[in-house]
């Protein structure tokens, strides 16, 4: 567990991106045998001081709730992690800028150390962007709906996908999307790992 924590610490102090706008946003310093990847962090998250905490968020914890988890034990029984942990910024185009392949390969040197200390057995990539860090993806309906196996980092592991729960993104709320994000979060709740994540056995962080 100190593990985790002196790393989230090592995290929060980074600066390497000049372009990226701080505060590092981080999850609780947690062990799981579930990670969740997220894109990058909106605007709102940095003053919140935790990831998914606008709109989307509250779309994605309504998935979970399919699975009886609500927002308070997701945050408390899932390691929250991310491709980019800093704010990017807004695109003058519209939205939020998309993290360029530097700033990403920077970010990745702590996903991989966060893999090494969690070693999880299932990871959810959450959107496009984190996705296609961990597998090919040029259509979402072809990996949404689906449970890979991989070796990622060194580690034999599930993926199970996640469409990003924007509200700017009709795909999970149009078919085939709908039925897809039902069959993966099926997926996700029938998983080992996740059951574990879960079980009232389990130390919590509560």
């Amino acid at each position: 567990m100190q593990a985790i924590v002196d790393l989230q610490s090592r995290l929060r102090a980074c600066r390497q991106c000049p372009r990226m706008i701080p505060p590092v946003v981080v999850g609780k310093p947690l062990l799981s045998p579930v990670l969740a990847i997220g894109q990058a962090p909106g605007e709102r998250e940095g003053p919140a001081g935790k990831p998914f905490a606008w709109t989307a968020g509250k779309t994605l914890f309504k998935w979970f709730e399919t699975l009886g988890v609500d927002e308070h034990r997701y945050r408390s029984h899932v390691y929250m992690a991310a491709i980019c942990r800093c704010f990017p910024g807004k695109n003058p185009k519209g939205g939020d800028r998309v993290p360029s392949r530097e700033e990403i390969a920077a970010c990745s040197v702590w996903l991989e150390q966060e893999f090494a200390v969690l070693r999880p057995r299932l990871v959810i990539p959450i959107g496009k962007l984190a996705i296609g860090r961990i597998m090919p993806v040029d259509k979402l309906a072809e990996v949404i709906g689906r449970q890979f196996e991989m070796t990622l980092w060194g580690k034999q592991v599930s993926v199970i996908p996640l469409p990003h729960p924007s509200g700017a993104s009709t795909w999970h709320r149009t078919e085939p999307g709908i039925g897809l994000l039902r069959q993966a979060l099926s997926l996700v709740g029938e998983h080992p790992a996740w059951k574990e994540a879960f079980s009232p056995n389990r130390v919590k962080l509560e």
